[in-house]
């Protein structure tokens, strides 16, 4: 697609972006609600970081596919991604061991990076003063994928058991895959290097820009400490005497966090993103210790409204940031960020699943807290640096 051609977004195809968004990224969420039946099913330890293992497989596709945005076709290169997608959701279907069941999970989170093919794509197409608005809308979809699949999870969990989940989700990528197909256009990258020159690009782009390395590092603490949270909420939850299915309503009662998305977007065009990543990282610390304090279910509900809130929030606007730095490398700088982010998710995870052993929900909500305020201070800092 051309400059000329991106000056207005056909019809529809926001929705189909985030939609196919939405899609792919569930699938390394479809294991947090039904956790506590994986153990059960297949004992032995392994499978307890099943939910790590796909975040590293997801920073891992980041590293390795994402890249392939700035060189390849787009829309060829979705489609293929989407149909390897529901190939990785078979094996774990049939895994028949723990070690088994993380080999495939990091298969599905290496290939449910298409998603991060989607967003740079909707940067790409967007007209350039409604780019922050098109991004906050797919990733409203992304956003709603990440907490709709948990409670579709956590109900076909219930009822049909966790390997059910995974078959589901074959047809689904498969869907996902047809309708990027149909509805996206096509987009061919502007830069000309060989994909060994556009992996060893990473390292100049990450040295050069101190923007992009700031919203990276921030982004990734918050990141953390949202999935200290989702990695660990069934564990509580099933501790509070409920099941997986209730586990995965908490993906509903998320889904008010999409409400930041394109609100962030609209003040990120008008107004600038430094207010809303200092007001998520603050937001991000308060959530945690709501849902940290003693008032079971209540407490919990309120404490993800607002953790979503403020984490989505201040992701859009570091990605608003990041996609203006450079226009011919967005794949790449959205491997970086996205990348340094889910290496942040998994190390939040397997900190969450370390510190449960000893100090249970108490230990997460404090956990979680602390990168937060670490998250502000280094964003304090940095703003402080740029302004001397």
């Amino acid at each position: 697609m051309t400059r000329a051609a991106a000056r207005t977004m056909p019809p529809g195809l926001t929705f189909s972006m985030a939609a196919a968004t939405g899609l792919a990224v569930a699938n390394i969420y479809y294991n947090q609600p039904m956790l506590g039946l994986i153990q059960r099913a297949l004992p032995g330890g392994a499978a307890g970081f099943v939910p790590t293992v796909t975040q590293l497989g997801y920073a891992l596709g980041l590293f390795l596919l994402v890249p392939l945005g700035d060189l390849l076709e787009r829309r060829r290169l979705i489609v293929v991604q989407f149909v390897a997608l529901s190939v990785a959701l078979g094996l774990a279907a049939l895994a028949p061991t723990g070690a088994a069941l993380l080999l495939g999970s990091l298969m599905v989170g290496a290939f449910a990076t298409v998603a991060q093919q989607i967003v740079p794509m909707a940067a790409h197409v967007a007209p350039p003063a409604q780019r922050g608005a098109v991004i906050g809308k797919v990733m409203a979809g992304l956003l709603l994928g990440i907490l709709l699949s948990r409670t579709l999870a956590g109900f076909v969990a219930q009822q049909s058991g966790w390997r059910a989940m995974f078959w589901l989700g074959v047809p689904l990528a498969l869907f996902a895959a047809g309708l990027s197909r149909v509805k996206l256009p096509e987009s061919q990258p502007d830069g000309g290097l060989s994909y060994g020159g556009l992996v060893a690009s990473l390292w100049h782009l990450w040295r050069d820009l101190p923007v992009l390395r700031r919203s990276t590092l921030t982004q990734a603490l918050l990141f953390a400490a949202f999935s200290a949270f989702w990695s660990t909420l069934a564990l509580q939850v099933q501790r509070l005497g409920y099941g997986p299915s209730v586990a995965g309503l908490f993906g509903i009662v998320g889904a008010a966090g999409v409400l930041a998305a394109p609100l962030a977007g609209h003040l990120a065009d008008r107004r600038g993103p430094g207010a809303a990543i200092v007001a998520g990282t603050l937001l991000t610390a308060v959530g945690m210790a709501i849902a940290g304090l003693p008032f079971g279910i209540a407490g919990l509900v309120l404490g993800c409204i607002v953790l979503d809130l403020a984490v989505q929030g201040a992701l859009i606007s570091h990605q608003h940031l990041i996609y203006a730095l450079k226009p011919d490398a967005r794949a790449r700088l959205n491997t970086l960020f996205m990348g340094g982010m889910f290496l942040g998710g998994a190390l939040g995870s397997a900190l969450a699943i370390t510190v449960w052993q000893t100090m249970e929900w108490t230990g997460v909500c404090l956990l979680g807290s602390g990168l937060a305020a670490v998250a502000f201070t280094l964003h304090a800092a940095a703003a402080k640096r740029s302004m001397a």
